[in-house]
């Protein structure tokens, strides 16, 4: 299992929505429940079989985002040093290309039309450890591209 790799700003919004699912939708869920309990004859109940099915996809993304915080690693900014890690923005160029920026993130913040790329996509691996000056071949469906590195921040 890879190391899971979150931004200051990721590991917000995962709070944000576990804080959100906890202390909004866990209660209208139960709301819900008791209501279809009410009704009686649970076996053939839509409205509780419904709400017991969200129910237990709430609970499993609930677990999902607690275990996300626990064991991700907080991308935090330190000095540049020359070497693309986790969390640099990197400057590249493919020949006879304008040059394209992109910030190295956690597979979870992964937004490539935003530059955001993964640390295990191909342009992220192929990246990860390189240098200004380095050229980084990355292997797609279409074959391979090749990459100068211009700038680390």
């Amino acid at each position: 299992m890879s190391e899971k790799f979150l931004t200051p700003e990721g590991a917000d919004k995962v709070k944000a929505e576990l804080k959100e699912l906890i202390e909004v939708k866990r209660p209208e869920i139960a709301q819900r429940l008791r209501e279809a309990i009410k009704m009686g004859d649970l076996s053939e109940n839509a409205d509780y079989i419904m709400a017991k099915e969200d129910q237990g996809f709430l609970e499993g993304r609930i677990l999902e985002l607690q275990e996300l915080l626990r064991a991700a690693t907080i991308i935090t900014e330190s000095a540049p040093t020359g070497v693309v890690s986790m969390g640099s923005r990197v400057t590249v160029q493919e020949s006879g290309q304008d040059p394209e920026t992109f910030i190295l993130v956690g597979a979870k913040e992964a937004d490539p039309r935003q530059g955001r790329i993964s640390n295990d996509s191909p342009m992220g691996r192929a990246l990860l450890g390189k240098r200004v000056g380095d050229a980084a071949k990355v292997e797609t469906p279409a074959g391979a591209i090749k990459m100068k590195i211009i700038k680390i921040e």
